[in-house]
């Protein structure tokens, strides 16, 4: 059964990380995690995301500020006391052992009974699917079969908390694809709190309750996958979850409390979704999805239009990207699915497109 979603299981207090006692890692860290969330640290390297996910382990310790876990103090409590699973990239596996002694490990150093051992063993065994393989030993496994022994082992001795570093890395693109639909439903069946960093944007959307996108050991917004998607909060999130378009220009005009007008650099104004401005004059980079975006006579409806060069065909299966030039910039991206392409379109062709302005959202000018 699921633990109460919104109880705090981990709460960080201002804490900071520094390695060399001049430059912040982790800049002043105000976070709570919900018993029994998936929640994925997001960034790309040297975000801080891993730094966190480490202090909360206890290998790093922080420099600054409180880590508590239900409500305990963690700061300087070691690793091994911590009663937290872990699973890592490189699955950190005992070769000399086979699958069922590794399970075994955590649970003889917490000093269990042998008859509770070999039942929790069989019970980690069937959750993971692994049944017939527990006489094995890592070596004569895939990549795939290991990771899930590895998970296996962090959850056997039924900890509160699981913390997972960038677990899926090493697989291939299928077998991971795979692996993040296991480990969701194994989440969503075992209700215990997990933690997962990782840098891949679909891994983080596809798994996670809530998702923490960090840049410069600083949260810039944690919400939900949907929200984090649909309502990114600055440029940064904007740009690093997901496809984006990106058109930049200057505040002409606050329309009621949620639209303004803007000029962008060619001289056409649009409508947009007024996010992260607050006064005319100021210049805004806007947002707006790359399937957000109509063509020709679809784009006749939407309240902004503007005329586009086709530059290029890029076909992904399902559906084929068109590479635009809009207002001045040539790698405006609209997503077309297969089904819909028009035969009779050329690169050079001049077309219409457009867009609702609640589909495009006014924000700040932080750097990707």
């Amino acid at each position: 059964m699921r633990e109460t979603a919104h109880e705090t299981l981990v709460s960080f207090r201002g804490v900071q990380k520094s390695y060399d006692g001049e430059s912040l890692i982790v800049k002043s860290l105000d976070l709570d995690i919900r018993r029994g969330e998936f929640l994925t640290l997001l960034g790309p390297s040297g975000s801080g995301k891993t730094t966190c996910l480490m202090m909360l382990a206890g290998f790093e310790t922080p420099s600054h500020g409180e880590i508590h876990f239900d409500g305990k103090l963690l700061n300087h409590t070691p690793p091994h006391k911590r009663n937290i699973g872990m699973v890592f990239q490189n699955y950190a596996l005992f070769p000399h052992m086979t699958v069922a002694q590794n399970l075994a490990y955590p649970l003889t150093l917490r000093k269990m009974g042998k008859s509770d051992i070999a039942e929790r063993v069989k019970q980690g065994l069937a959750m993971v699917r692994l049944e017939n393989l527990g006489h094995r030993y890592p070596g004569q496994l895939s990549g795939g079969q290991q990771q899930r022994v590895a998970l296996a082992r962090a959850l056997v001795f039924e900890p509160k908390l699981v913390l997972m570093d960038e677990p899926l890395g090493a697989l291939d693109k299928q077998l991971r694809e795979h692996m993040q639909l296991e480990i969701k439903h194994l989440h969503e069946r075992l209700g215990v709190t997990v933690v997962y960093v990782t840098h891949d944007q679909g891994e983080a959307l596809t798994m996670s309750d809530r998702v923490a996108v960090f840049k410069d050991g600083i949260i810039q917004q944690i919400d939900s996958a949907s929200t984090l998607y649909e309502a990114p909060g600055n440029s940064f999130v904007a740009n690093f979850i997901g496809e984006n378009n990106t058109l930049k220009g200057e505040v002409m005009a606050l329309e009621g409390s949620e639209l303004c007008r803007v000029r962008l650099h060619d001289g056409a104004v649009i409508q947009a979704r007024r996010i992260a401005v607050s006064g005319i004059g100021e210049a805004t980079s806007m947002s707006i999805r790359p399937e957000r975006i109509r063509l020709n006579a679809a784009a006749e409806a939407c309240e902004n239009r503007l005329k586009a060069k086709l530059m290029e065909f890029i076909y992904l299966g399902d559906h084929v990207r068109l590479r635009m030039e809009v207002a001045g910039q040539s790698g405006f991206i609209v997503k077309v699915p297969v089904g819909e392409l028009d035969s009779r379109w050329q690169v050079g062709d001049v077309m219409d497109v457009g867009w609702m302005a609640r589909d495009i959202r006014a924000l700040d000018l932080l750097a990707a």
